[in-house]
């Protein structure tokens, strides 16, 4: 079943890039008690992703964050180390948390995982934003094959008006 507004987010993992190597990351760390944007890219270094979806929520993180945003991430099926190498790519510095959802398992429990096998990239999580207030879904914003719009920042921002 696909998440939606008034669900509370499913417990699960992400890893990050910590000062000493990999590290998880839960569930609970990420949204208790925190207004979170969770934004889900289907792979680091991908065209649209890096263009236009990860560097729109860099350039207005704070704007998010002068809107009640604690913390705003990224998540994708990728391993840590190319989530840390993309977030140093994109220069994300400490504005955006750059989630590995390595074996797709988070994007399957949203309900929002893809078959992109066809392009050789596997099982994948679809483009999508959520705002999470203290675990609560508020908003969900998932775009239609092929499309980015919905899922991005400046619809997040709309959104906390």
């Amino acid at each position: 079943m696909t998440i939606k507004v008034g669900d509370r987010m499913p417990k699960g993992q992400f890893m990050v890039m910590g000062e000493n190597g990999p590290e998880p990351l839960s569930t609970d760390d990420l949204f208790s008690g925190k207004k979170v944007v969770l934004f889900s890219v289907p792979g680091a270094f991908t065209p649209t992703c890096s263009a236009k979806h990860l560097p729109g929520f860099v350039d207005n993180a704070d704007q998010l964050k002068a809107r009640g945003v604690d913390t705003i991430a990224c998540m994708a099926v990728n391993d840590v180390f190319v989530m840390s190498a993309w977030g140093k790519s994109g220069n994300v510095g400490d504005k955006v948390v750059m989630l590995a959802d390595g074996n797709g398992e988070y994007a399957k429990a949203l309900g929002l995982e893809m078959d992109a096998s066809k392009f050789g990239m596997g099982t994948r999580g679809q483009r999508f934003s959520v705002i999470v207030n203290d675990g609560v879904v508020e908003q969900v914003n998932v775009e239609p094959p092929g499309q980015f719009g919905v899922s991005s920042a400046e619809t997040a921002l709309q959104q906390l008006s």
